[in-house]
């Protein structure tokens, strides 16, 4: 088992910036695929940015790019998605998630989440 929890979010205004954690728990953090999915009311849950196990592979949704950063310490069992330049539509519930595949065909385990409001 790996235990996920989120922390950063919270209300900004447009342009703003807010950076968001991850710490993880349980089983080898550094085998796992991490990635941040966002969810707003009535749509979909999308896949935001992933990261790779050795940090050698990052990506971002088009929406994104540009603008949000994923990183990773593995000796610290945490993930980053640091936000920049937010947008209104960039409101959402972020999720934290771990995934033994880098198809993320399957997300293995979810964090809680956490609620960013970016206001115009």
């Amino acid at each position: 088992q790996v235990q996920l929890v989120e922390s950063g979010g919270g209300l900004v205004q447009t342009g703003g910036s807010l950076r968001l954690s991850c710490a993880a728990s349980g089983r080898t953090f550094s085998n796992y695929y991490m990635g941040w999915f966002r969810q707003a009311p009535g749509k979909e849950r999308e896949l935001v940015a992933a990261i790779s196990w050795l940090m050698r592979t990052t990506l971002y949704a088009d929406s994104v790019k540009g603008r949000f950063t994923i990183s990773r310490d593995n000796a610290k069992n945490t993930v980053y998605l640091q936000m920049n330049n937010l947008k209104p539509e960039d409101s959402a519930v972020y999720y934290c998630a771990a995934s033994a595949r880098d198809t993320w065909s399957q997300v293995d385990y979810w964090g809680q989440g956490t609620q960013v409001t970016v206001s115009s």
